[in-house]
């Protein structure tokens, strides 16, 4: 009876460790996704004003922080492209959302690692991989490229809205 009224306890404090589902690692995601990875660097930027202004121009959409968590990914002794990890509020609660681009600019993936909102809430699959391999010049638009999502609208903006996001950062600050 303790051991039940303990693990209870447990579950009621720490609601995520005792979830079945696992999130994959950025490393992982990452390895998935780009040929011939031989290191993920974990890196913080913190925007200027000029970069955060120029940031939000460009994305048309609310850049709410100026601190980012990025990975520039290597192949030997080359750069061969850079994650961005995007956190926004959805409804009430937060998504973190992991963009990756190749040194050509392409988002070549778009990775939930993070949702804190109702599972029913998550976009499906199908949704989520109309960004892979998005160009640069795709708009990354609701209502314009980017279909909208019936019961996930406000993910399905939080999600497009940090593409753009994402996409500006690795334009402005990132690329090289």
């Amino acid at each position: 009876m303790k051991k039940v009224l303990w693990i209870a306890l447990w579950g009621i404090l720490f609601p995520g460790m005792l979830s079945a589902k696992g999130t994959p690692s950025v490393e992982v995601v990452i390895n998935a996704s780009f040929e011939k990875v031989t290191e993920v660097k974990p890196r913080q930027l913190i925007l200027s004003s000029a970069q955060h202004k120029q940031i939000q121009q460009q994305a048309k959409a609310p850049v709410r922080t100026k601190i980012y968590r990025y990975y520039t990914i290597h192949s030997g002794d080359r750069t061969i492209g850079h994650g961005v990890l995007i956190t926004r509020k959805v409804r009430t609660k937060k998504a973190t959302v992991l963009y990756a681009f190749d040194q050509q600019g392409t988002l070549k993936f778009t990775e939930i690692m993070v949702f804190r909102e109702p599972p029913e809430y998550i976009p499906n699959q199908a949704w989520m991989n109309q960004f892979d391999n998005a160009e640069t010049s795709a708009l990354l638009t609701m209502g314009k490229d980017i279909p909208t999502i019936s019961g996930a609208t406000l993910s399905a903006r939080t999600i497009s809205d940090g593409a753009r996001i994402a996409r500006a950062i690795y334009q402005i600050v990132l690329k090289e």
